[in-house]
């Protein structure tokens, strides 16, 4: 018999778990018929804001708009530098190049694969104005030195949370710990509607005033516009499934670290690093990424067998054609460039099983084996003990 396909990320199955209230809730909106802004939007914002710890909430039309705004209202524009992680999805670079700016590329740290704290001070120049960390993975970064140095230096720091809706740095929400954050609810994300959303949380009530209007075309009031705004709108329907599925984030965060461990623990002996953890963060694990010389053939082998799997991400921003004459790169990206070659991204949802995750792990294991790779060699010893599996980074 053969065994079912096992999908990279499985929203049916979320879905069939919550239809009667999904399919309740936009129906309701239907009936209502306030799809712009309407109810369900006031009702997400509220509710979201109070998940993240924060005082506001923004929706917006999707993550790109809200790391972009966010930026503009704070004053980031022409001549003003902006320093984001090297290893990042685009959308971190093109937030930046949309209001102006000028994108400052820096390495990661290898342990967590977040942005290099101590890479950002010696980028910091006369034009920096921010500082954007990504919580890449559902990872959370140092933002304790981050925010050290943009203290010193009086930077602003804006979190790309694209991939970190409901994780934790020292017992704060991810959203809370800058001058404002940017979340994307893009379908696949631990929070997902089901089309394009976005939304910028924040404590700052004068940013989010200037959000408020910039969404709807610099307009507070109809027929005025006091700013040259932007149509950038969540609308009532993403936003009343949103609302379904906020009360079960934490539920599913916790499974989705409960598949990780799993996955530690069947892998942990093989030649490719695992994620780690630094102390006193909690994960929510968007994606599962190991690093192997073996990438591309693993790849192969999962997909033989029906076994989705990811590359995040193989063109690196620096060799992007839209953004490489664009950015400022102070130091080689070699980390960078070589992650991209090794890079993969395991199946990760909370619907996987045991069984699931033994499977994938089985065929790792068989195509290693298969190639003499199974047992770490001095080819392999780089990636295979760049950090132990099972200890949380200090």
């Amino acid at each position: 018999m053969t065994a079912a396909p096992i999908r990279f990320v499985d929203l049916q199955a979320q879905y069939r778990c919550l239809k009667a209230k999904i399919d309740a809730a936009i129906l309701d909106v239907l009936d209502r018929g306030d799809f712009i802004l309407g109810s369900a939007v006031t009702a997400f914002e509220t509710s979201f804001a109070a998940y993240c710890e924060v005082e506001h909430c923004v929706g917006v039309a999707n993550g790109l708009d809200a790391l972009t705004l966010a930026l503009q209202g704070l004053g980031v524009g022409a001549g003003d530098e902006v320093i984001i992680p090297s290893n990042t999805f685009i959308a971190t670079a093109l937030s930046v190049l949309r209001t102006g700016a000028t994108p400052v590329l820096v390495e990661y740290d290898p342990a967590t694969y977040n942005i290099d704290p101590a890479r950002i001070e010696r980028a910091i120049t006369g034009k920096t104005k921010a500082i954007v960390p990504v919580h890449l993975y559902g990872q959370p970064a140092d933002m304790d030195a981050i925010g050290s140095i943009a203290l010193a230096h009086g930077l602003l720091v804006v979190e790309d949370a694209a991939q970190a809706h409901g994780a934790r740095y020292h017992q704060r929400r991810c959203g809370s710990l800058g001058h404002a954050a940017a979340f994307s609810f893009y379908p696949g994300k631990n929070l997902g509607a089901y089309g394009d959303g976005g939304g910028v949380v924040t404590n700052d009530p004068k940013l989010a005033k200037w959000l408020r209007q910039a969404r709807n075309y610099g307009s507070s009031i109809k027929h005025r516009h006091d700013i040259p705004g932007t149509n950038s709108r969540l609308d009532s329907v993403q936003a009343a499934v949103l609302n379904v599925k906020l009360p079960y984030l934490d539920q599913w965060n916790e499974l989705r670290r409960a598949v990780a461990t799993a996955y530690h623990e069947l892998l942990w002996d093989l030649p490719i690093a695992l994620p780690a953890q630094a102390t006193d963060v909690e994960p929510v694990f968007h994606l599962y990424v190991v690093q192997t010389t073996a990438r591309d053939a693993l790849h192969a082998a999962l997909n033989d067998v029906e076994i989705q799997s990811g590359v995040h991400y193989p063109i690196p921003i620096h060799r992007q054609p839209a953004c490489r004459d664009r950015c400022v790169i102070p130091e080689p990206l070699e980390q960078t460039d070589t992650a991209a070659e090794r890079l993969l991204s395991l199946p990760m949802h909370p619907e996987l099983s045991l069984g699931d995750i033994e499977r994938v792990a089985e065929v790792l294991r068989q195509q290693l084996t298969n190639t003499g790779a199974a047992t770490r060699t001095n080819d392999t010893e780089e990636i295979a003990v760049r950090l132990n599996p099972r200890a949380v980074v200090a």
